[in-house]
């Protein structure tokens, strides 16, 4: 799919951004691999790790998806993008919610406006399971990037450019999350819990790389793609890192669910179910469900269905935990 292809990845310093890029030079052989970011540190910290004589294909630009300009011209003669820029602290965001406005709604619509004006031929974008009935602005925030996206496809009109979005849920590991938080408290015998009846969805860093390569390739332009992955309960977590350990309930912080939902209920009546995914269909007039079914197989999902960490039939067992546990350990050199 990518072979001779000229790809570009907003946010290619992070942690999805760099796996991707592993991922597509060990896959394929693109003409050129463009890492936009507005890091140069990271750009610089990536250039040693993959060297210009041995990686002829990637290429380096600065700049910020804020900044319609520059993508215009990062854009120029690129087949695909994959939107992985955004700001995603949830803490951070409700503390400076126009600054998370600006990346992740204003330059969602740089992308868009960019990619059509330089005619890419797919643009596939990284939601959140936030971004579904969202209670925080990162979770809001999303939803608009997700709307702009679908919409794009209205927008491009008799142009190439065919935008997708991808929603899934929290990364094994990613800053913030609750494994490397449990590690790091483990040492005091006393982890936080904020609610033991928690539930979240769990997806390794390759499995998000994974599936968001293979909807590239089937997307028609117009798709939200959910994966089913496998839920967990943070408690079965802090047992696994720290049997011995004192819980403390600290209580939900401000922003946060209970349980994570990827595709609510009010969105059933437009979501088709496959064997390992869902797709939630656009409201446009040119988008034929039954011929999607047709061609793609599938099945409608049944009014009231809701697909939530907390009635999910996927759940990790404890050795999967642990495999998860001891995967990161090994990574990052905690022993």
């Amino acid at each position: 799919m990518l072979n001779g292809k000229n790809v570009l990845i907003t946010g290619g310093t992070g942690s999805f951004g760099k796996q991707m890029l592993k991922t597509v030079l060990e896959r394929y052989s693109p003409n050129k691999l463009i890492v936009f970011s507005r890091d140069e540190l990271k750009q610089y910290e990536l250039a040693q790790r993959y060297p210009k004589d041995e990686y002829p294909c990637i290429r380096y630009f600065l700049g910020d998806v804020r900044d319609q300009n520059r993508l215009h011209e990062a854009f120029h003669g690129v087949d695909y993008i994959v939107h992985t820029a955004a700001l995603k602290q949830v803490p951070a965001a409700e503390y400076n919610p126009f600054e998370a406005i600006k990346t992740n709604v204003l330059g969602a619509q740089n992308v868009i406006s960019a990619a059509i004006n330089q005619n890419v031929k797919k643009v596939i974008a990284l939601s959140t399971d936030k971004a579904a009935n969202p209670v925080n602005l990162y979770g809001a925030s999303k939803l608009c990037s997700d709307k702009l996206f679908i919409a794009g496809n209205a927008m491009s009109g008799e142009a190439e450019s065919r935008f997708s979005v991808v929603r899934y849920g929290n990364v094994v590991g990613s800053r913030g999350s609750v494994i490397p938080l449990f590690l790091k408290q483990r040492s005091s015998g006393t982890l936080t819990i904020t609610d033991e009846r928690m539930t979240r969805f769990f997806i390794t860093l390759q499995q998000g790389v994974d599936f968001v390569l293979e909807c590239l390739e089937k997307m028609n332009g117009g798709e939200l793609f959910v994966p089913k992955i496998p839920s967990v309960k943070l408690t079965d977590i802090a047992d696994v890192i720290a049997p011995e350990a004192k819980k403390e309930i600290i209580g939900i912080r401000p922003g946060e669910k209970l349980h994570e939902v990827m595709v609510p209920e009010d969105e059933t009546r437009q979501t088709l179910e496959f064997d390992n995914y869902f797709i939630i269909q656009p409201n446009f007039v040119w988008w034929a469900k039954e011929d999607y079914l047709k061609q793609n197989g599938g099945t409608s999902c049944p009014d009231g269905y809701e697909y939530a960490s907390n009635n999910n039939t996927r759940w990790l067992s404890e050795e999967e935990i642990r495999g998860m546990v001891n995967d990161y350990c090994k990574e990052h050199g905690i022993e």
